[in-house]
């Protein structure tokens, strides 16, 4: 196969899923790791990858063979040190990762969150509106990066008026899930000031008395957790609840200008808003990937993985594999999601898919009820990240009708 980034045919072992070129349009690259086999050793970083659904499925449900706690970047926490401390919930397992989880599994419960919804929804209404008064807008600076940025920092409570850190820190987080190239380098450059920022902002006497990083550290002082794991859970929140929202919301909103027929679906029963959503992160998965790491000397379709070795699962390319999806590369918010693997699967499953979904809800909700049009003037441009697929800008025209 010769992929379009590329001059000549290339193997699947050959390919570099870092390279910015395949980062830019990463669905060929995909393609081509599926037809390659179940798995695939990618020469250049001595990782092994799996592209296709069922093993990828399969692989993120089974932590006992394929676990986190080795890191879910590329790095090998078993062989150096991470460059932050490790997360309590992605980059751990049982027992570990048990109790956390269910805290914050009762902190982000879909019935919880239900007690934000007035207040989103109100927020959503103001931002509507302000995009329906330009008429030209930036779908992602103007709506799917300033709704979240305006609702979920209030809902963890943090105090500070200034959140400027929390999208670098995303980013920066994102991007240390690959290698140590230009783009990770970039991301890194304010890493002391930003770090130093968020780990501010997880402290109890930084966030409010009302919000979802205060029912976090109510549970450490209920002996649930302990008090020095109560902040790293609130910094949890914060890395799982901006990037992946944004970035969902901005496919969301680019697929349904790009597709009339979707918008009017939507416009037609508001309550699909919820899997707009989902179709975006099934078609686009704004996380592409994730690494594991093997417990132990495992066989996969007739391919021995040895002990301690990193594994690349393909979100994104399991999201498109047509052996499970039918149309695959087609948006339809009709379609029946379930199983999709963009928020992971298994035990570590996103914790903030709830509240995505909550304000996916809301937003489309309110803009299908404007009955307003949706256009794309022009194609989005594509923000370059080791791990996240997202935008910088997507210019649509947007009108009351």
């Amino acid at each position: 196969m010769t992929l379009p980034f590329l001059d000549n045919p290339v193997k699947a072992e050959q390919l570099d899923p870092f390279a910015e070129d395949f980062l830019a349009d990463p669905y060929p690259g995909h393609a081509l790791l599926r037809e390659a086999g179940p798995v695939v050793r990618l020469e250049r970083y001595g990782i092994w990858a799996m592209a296709r659904y069922q093993q990828v499925y399969d692989s993120l449900r089974d932590a006992d063979t394929f676990c986190s706690s080795a890191g879910v970047g590329i790095s090998n926490f078993h062989q150096e040190e991470p460059w932050r401390q490790p997360s309590l919930l992605l980059e751990a397992d049982p027992p570990a990762h048990t109790g956390v989880r269910s805290v914050v599994n009762r902190v982000l419960s879909k019935r919880a969150l239900e007690v934000l919804r007035s207040s989103f929804e109100r927020k959503a209404e103001a931002v509507v509106e302000s995009a329906l008064a330009k008429g030209s807008i930036d779908g992602f600076t103007d709506l799917g990066r300033l709704f979240p940025m305006q609702v979920f920092p209030d809902a963890v409570g943090i105090k500070d008026p200034d959140r400027s850190m929390l999208l670098p820190y995303g980013e920066m987080a994102f991007n240390a899930f690959g290698p140590q190239n230009a783009l990770f380098e970039k991301s890194m450059e304010n890493v002391g000031e930003v770090s130093a920022w968020i780990g501010t902002q997880c402290l109890r006497e930084s966030l409010t008395d009302d919000g979802l990083g205060a029912q976090v550290h109510a549970a450490a002082e209920a002996g649930e957790i302990t008090p020095e794991q109560a902040p790293l859970l609130v910094r949890s929140l914060l890395t799982a609840g901006v990037d992946t929202t944004v970035h969902g919301l901005g496919h969301a909103l680019y697929n349904l200008a790009r597709n009339p027929g979707q918008w009017q679906l939507l416009r037609e029963d508001p309550t699909l808003g919820r899997a707009a959503l989902d179709e975006a992160v099934r078609l686009e998965s704004p996380v592409q990937t994730f690494f594991r790491t093997t417990t132990r000397e495992v066989q996969v379709e007739g391919t021995t993985i040895p002990q301690d070795q990193k594994v690349l699962l393909f979100l994104a390319a399991a999201n498109r594999d047509p052996d499970r999806w039918e149309e695959p590369e087609c948006y339809d918010i009709r379609r029946d999601t379930r199983g999709h693997v963009g928020f992971g699967a298994g035990i570590h499953m996103c914790v903030g898919q709830m509240l995505a979904r909550l304000e996916a809800d809301v937003l489309f909700t309110v803009l299908a009820r404007k009955e307003s049009t949706l256009e794309l003037e022009a194609e989005p441009t594509i923000r370059l990240n080791n791990t996240l697929r997202g935008y910088a800008s997507i210019p649509l025209r947007i009108t009351p009708n």
